[in-house]
């Protein structure tokens, strides 16, 4: 399917595992729930597409345009999204897990609630960006430890 126009299709809840979209137009397509772990996205063209709740695990997004893409909710888990273009995209709530965000521009991107844990972004400029209340795994990890002390304290007393 490399180089294919698929420009506003639906796709919501296809199974597209491993399948190789280098070059693709998807712009505005609807991937709503999509399985695309392990996918080759290269150089794909996403602006605006619905993606919410979409599994990319592993997925290769380097240079790809995601503008105004709604990731909310999704799977990134080790994704590679290297040089692309995240102006204005939503990842409200998605697992941003071991991702890779070099050099890509999140200006406008609302982060809020994203779950973060070993992350790339060399290269990334000083943007715009909603991290509010953003998780972090380490973060969590630390509160869950001082919750249990102090409740561990309490019974003490």
């Amino acid at each position: 399917l490399m180089d294919t126009y698929l420009m506003g299709a639906n796709l919501s809840g296809a199974n597209l595992q491993d399948v190789n979209l280098t070059y693709a137009n998807l712009r505005g397509s609807n991937l709503r729930g999509a399985n695309l772990q392990g996918a080759n996205l290269q150089r794909t063209d996403l602006m605006g597409a619905n993606m919410r709740g979409t599994k990319l695990t592993d997925a290769k997004l380097a240079g790809s345009d995601l503008w105004g893409v709604d990731l909310q909710k999704s799977d990134l888990v080790d994704a590679n999204l290297r040089g692309a273009n995240l102006i204005g995209a939503n990842l409200r709530d998605a697992n941003l897990q071991e991702v890779n965000l070099t050099d890509t521009n999140l200006r406008g991107a609302n982060l809020s609630y994203a779950t973060w844990n070993g992350f790339r972004i060399d290269g990334l400029p000083s943007q715009q960006v909603t991290l509010t209340r953003f998780n972090s795994l380490q973060q969590n990890s630390h509160k869950r430890k001082t919750e249990k002390t102090q409740s561990y304290q309490e019974q003490e007393h």
